[in-house]
């Protein structure tokens, strides 16, 4: 590898990942949060089967998981300045995220739903507790349990995801790998380079994954022993 190319990767490494622990990582960890929310209030209210709501429900779906991710993020931080609405980039990242998640997600939770047995639900009515108690204490934790692999894939998915947030002007890890190689026209190097950062931040989602299978399969061994 030429020298100055080697000296390149060695001097902007720094350079990108600080921003993609101080940026991409939060974007991440933020708007997950906020779609895991959206997520189980959706499943919740398909699951019940409240036809207005679940219609609602079934429309944000369609509309969000039918339209670009990138789309999504336009109309939101540069449309909606057409009503003189407008978001902090940030913001506006944290919310388009949120929302687009939310909808995956939420399919992935009501599959968890109603792969829980019928039975549980009558259990708990048997010792008086409410629809809402028997769905928080009883029938919720064991499908967030079902869900956790597919949900680990979204958030692994969603970490990638955040580098069209640079399309909005977040000064996430893309954009700033963009700035470097617009500078040097280096571009191979550097975006090989930010690559393997992504990669690397994969990789420990991916372990971390792994660890809360193994921990949620032993706490499921030691319910049913």
């Amino acid at each position: 590898m030429d020298t100055r190319i080697l000296e390149l990767l060695i001097d902007s490494f720094p350079k990108l990942l600080i921003p993609g622990l101080t940026m991409t990582i939060p974007l991440t960890v933020v708007s997950f949060c906020f779609a895991m929310v959206i997520a189980v209030v959706v499943a919740m209210v398909q699951f019940a089967h409240v036809r207005f709501l679940q219609q609602i429900c079934r429309f944000y779906i369609w509309f969000v998981r039918g339209t670009p991710l990138l789309v999504q993020l336009f109309v939101v931080f540069y449309g909606l300045t057409d009503f003189n609405i407008i978001l902090e980039p940030f913001v506006a990242a944290v919310i388009v995220f949120s929302l687009n998640e939310g909808a995956y997600a939420a399919e992935a939770i009501r599959g968890a739903l109603e792969s829980v047995p019928a039975g549980q639900m009558e259990a708990g009515y048997c010792v008086g507790m409410t629809y809402l108690q028997t769905m928080r204490r009883i029938v919720l934790p064991q499908a967030l349990r079902t869900a956790f692999p597919s949900l680990m894939n979204s958030l692994i998915s969603m970490l990638k995801d955040t580098s069209l947030a640079s399309t909005i002007t977040v000064a996430e890890m893309f954009m700033a790998t963009q700035r470097i190689a617009g500078r040097t026209f280096e571009y191979m190097p550097l975006y090989l380079e930010v690559a393997f950062i992504y990669l690397l931040f994969s990789t420990i989602m991916t372990k971390l994954q792994r660890i809360g299978e193994k921990k949620l399969g032993a706490y499921q061994t030691k319910e049913v022993g």
